[in-house]
């Protein structure tokens, strides 16, 4: 298949298009230097003859959020999806996978949420569903929509764990808050290999929730770094510490989102690490291995 991807050369889309072009497919990757997708251009032109695009193209949330950034984490996401979904021909048997993020739902506490759950009213939530809307618009062309709310990706080289041991390496790590918040994950290698699942599997479409069968609270993860590094996680971030540095993306941190990917399973896909310690163990000992 030749697969068309924004936002490709990120820590997702890297792993992801060296992943499909060793199994055969022919990759076009944009965005970073290379493209603005944001606006309209030449890399629009590529769409013509695709058989699937994979659209992960975003500024990262991971920074302290102003108004000037909030509206570049915004326009980073609705403007690619609007330019991308304008792009694509009309009438072809195309499939769209778009990201979202588990942000969708907002803070929920204990409430299990599976994609029947509605969006929250943060701005993350707000962003998320005004993404989605924008992938839906490639229906009307006859395209196959696919909105994957992606939880936090965990693998090497990249991602969540990569800013989240070596504080605990160094012995000045510990839960955010209390802790208790429940923390949508997923491995990388199951997020590239769920992706393939949609793209392959005809019948699926709408909103998919890509986390792990199995969430954790923000202690487990914690404490399974910490078990594995052999060190103590005694030293916790209060939430008043963490809205102070971070502002309002101190309160996105801090939320609970115990997501489920409910129509994933339904439809038969099967997790290679659905618990914590199997993820968090693979990922470390592979890097432990690469050093």
């Amino acid at each position: 298949m030749k697969i068309f991807i924004t936002g490709g050369t990120g820590f997702i889309g890297s792993n992801l298009s060296a992943s499909l072009l060793k199994k055969g497919h022919f990759v076009v990757a944009v965005g970073g230097r290379d493209a603005d997708t944001t606006k309209k251009g030449p890399w629009q032109e590529k769409l013509e003859d695709v058989d699937a695009v994979i659209n992960l193209a975003g500024r990262s949330i991971f920074k302290r959020w102003d108004e000037k950034y909030k509206k570049s984490i915004y326009d980073s996401r609705i403007l690619t999806t609007r330019n991308l979904v304008e792009a694509l021909p009309a009438g072809k048997n195309i499939t769209l996978c778009s990201t979202s993020a588990a942000g969708y739902y907002g803070d929920r506490g204990e409430d299990i949420l599976t994609e029947s759950e509605p969006s929250g009213s943060d701005f993350l939530a707000t962003v998320c569903r005004d993404w989605e809307k924008e992938a839906f618009k490639a229906k009307d062309k006859g395209v196959r929509v696919a909105a994957m709310r992606f939880g936090v990706v965990l693998g090497r080289d990249g991602g969540a764990l990569e800013k989240m041991i070596p504080p605990i390496r160094f012995f000045v790590g510990g839960p955010i808050g209390n802790g208790r918040q429940w923390f949508p994950w997923i491995h990388i290698e199951d997020l590239i290999s769920a992706i393939l699942f949609v793209i392959e599997n005809k019948q699926i479409n709408g909103p998919l929730n890509f986390s792990a069968p199995k969430p954790a609270r923000n202690i487990e993860l914690v404490k399974t770094i910490a078990g594995i590094l052999h060190r103590p996680a005694i030293m916790p971030a209060p939430s008043f510490i963490i809205r102070l540095i971070l502002g309002e993306f101190g309160s996105s941190v801090l939320a609970s989102q115990r997501v489920i990917p409910d129509k994933l399973l339904k439809y038969g896909f099967k997790f290679k690490y659905p618990d914590i310690i199997s993820a968090v163990s693979n990922i470390m000992d592979n890097s432990q291995k690469s050093r």
